[in-house]
């Protein structure tokens, strides 16, 4: 062979190796943002909402309210849809906006969302509504933060929507402008929204499975449409879109754990009776499973608590049907009551501490043994919190208490974080733990300072 022949090959292999390499961060980006949509996993045939054929239209109200007048159904839609916690301050007007959203680069302030004409959506078409809720369009054409889950209301149909909007007009005008976000460059350039929107936002209605019954096409629509539960039990991918891949495999929110609620029987549901997950849905505690606190709590408050029996155990059918995922924040459960044990008075030594706080402020409501007979609010035994070595909800808890707004029989839980400082948050935070859970926890007052700030 001579050089001639020898020198092109040898140059085509660089090449090919070259283009190779090159491609490798293409194709691994291109994974990361072409992931599967909310309910790929399913599988099977899709029909529209609007092919009649299929005879199960998952959308609008249940049948029990198909009668109601529009503005009845679009308050429970804008229930189902969880818009008043979001849309509302602490201790402010209802839907009058001015939430402040803490990211890791700035703060956004939800917006008005009343029927006002110069600082809410009075003069919002329907149109203009339909583009913010679907696309993320505001009615300047301008692009809204994702903040506003639109890449999940985007698979809502037009009907709720407008919904929807019938039971917004219907409410008092409240003039309350916007509050200025404080957003870090480049995060703050508004515009490459649209560049993230056309990557991330579908902009397409719900599509029937028809292979699954009329009860799971309801459960799916109300979870990823209306509930928009992905939003905080899926992670991120690269660019801060939802990344399917690793569905409601858990997540940290504003400082928070949203959970597993995959099958999987450790770390998710998967060993929850249907009871309790229509329980813990319907009033925000399950006998065994701990009690919502925090953002789920108010999800539960505001919107799941509204919904009717029917529709919760759509959402059960369908969440069961959600591939299992592993992950490690709760692989084992303690469930057995805590006795005095060697392994428990050592716990106790490490954290004489926390024991001592335990018993001044905890020990009246939650007991010894993590049971309260009277109040089966206040039980730590079971409680997914006190078994998830990262102990993230029992710091939030401690700090800011816990609220069941519609649950009869239920407690508040106080705020302590003006009470305690961060070492004794930690302190008292690593012995429940010890006490009540599966596995240790090693909270110090630093990650207790940073869970304080984000809270």
């Amino acid at each position: 062979m001579n050089d001639s022949t020898a020198t092109p090959r040898a140059t085509r292999r660089v090449l090919w190796t070259v283009a190779l390499l090159s491609g490798i961060p293409i194709v691994v980006t291109a994974y990361s943002v072409l992931g599967p949509g909310p309910t790929d996993f399913a599988g099977g045939p899709r029909a529209s909402i609007d092919d009649a054929a299929t005879g199960r239209d998952p959308t609008g109200v249940p049948a029990e309210l198909k009668s109601a007048s529009l503005r009845e159904r679009g308050e429970y839609l804008t229930r189902a849809a969880d818009c008043r916690v979001c849309h509302t301050a602490q201790d402010g007007t209802p839907f009058a906006g001015g939430r402040a959203f803490v990211l890791p680069f700035g703060t956004l302030y939800s917006t008005n969302i009343t029927p006002d004409t110069d600082t809410g959506i009075g003069r919002y078409s329907d149109a203009d509504f339909l583009a913010a809720l679907q696309q993320g369009l505001r009615r300047d054409h301008a692009r809204l933060y994702p903040a506003m889950p639109y890449p999940s209301y985007t698979y809502m149909s037009g009907g709720d929507a407008l919904a929807i909007k019938a039971y917004l007009f219907s409410l008092a005008p409240v003039h309350a402008p916007a509050a200025a976000n404080t957003l870090l460059f480049p995060f703050n350039q508004r515009a490459l929204m649209d560049i993230w929107a056309w990557l991330f936002n579908p902009n397409r209605r719900f599509e029937v499975r028809t292979q699954r019954s009329a009860e799971w096409n309801r459960g799916a629509y109300l979870v990823e449409a209306m509930g928009h539960c992905g939003e905080c039990h899926t992670g991120r991918n690269l660019f801060l879109a939802l990344n399917n891949r690793r569905k409601f495999a858990g997540e940290v929110q504003s400082g928070w754990r949203a959970y597993n609620i995959t099958a999987d029987a450790a770390s998710g549901v998967g060993n929850w009776s249907d009871a309790d997950l229509r329980q813990y849905l319907s009033v925000g505690h399950a006998d065994g499973r701990g009690t919502a606190a925090g953002p789920m709590g108010e999800a539960i408050d505001e919107s799941l608590s509204r919904l009717r029996p029917s529709d919760i155990s759509a959402m059960v059918s369908y969440l069961r049907t959600v591939p299992a995922i592993a992950t490690a924040d709760l692989r084992q459960r303690n469930e057995v009551a805590a006795p005095i044990t060697p392994q428990t008075e050592a716990a106790a030594d490490m954290h004489a501490g926390g024991q001592a706080v335990y018993a001044g402020a905890c020990a009246g409501c939650h007991g010894w043994s993590g049971l309260n007979p009277v109040q089966p609010y206040a039980a730590l035994l079971g409680a997914r919190a006190v078994n998830d070595p990262t102990a993230t909800n029992v710091v939030q808890v401690i700090l800011s208490g816990g609220r069941r707004h519609y649950a009869s029989d239920a407690a508040d839980m106080p705020a302590f974080g003006a009470a305690y400082s961060d070492a004794e948050v930690a302190d008292v935070a690593n012995y429940v733990t010890a006490r009540f859970g599966a596995q240790l926890s090693g909270l110090t007052a630093a990650k207790v300072a940073e869970l304080r700030r984000r809270d």
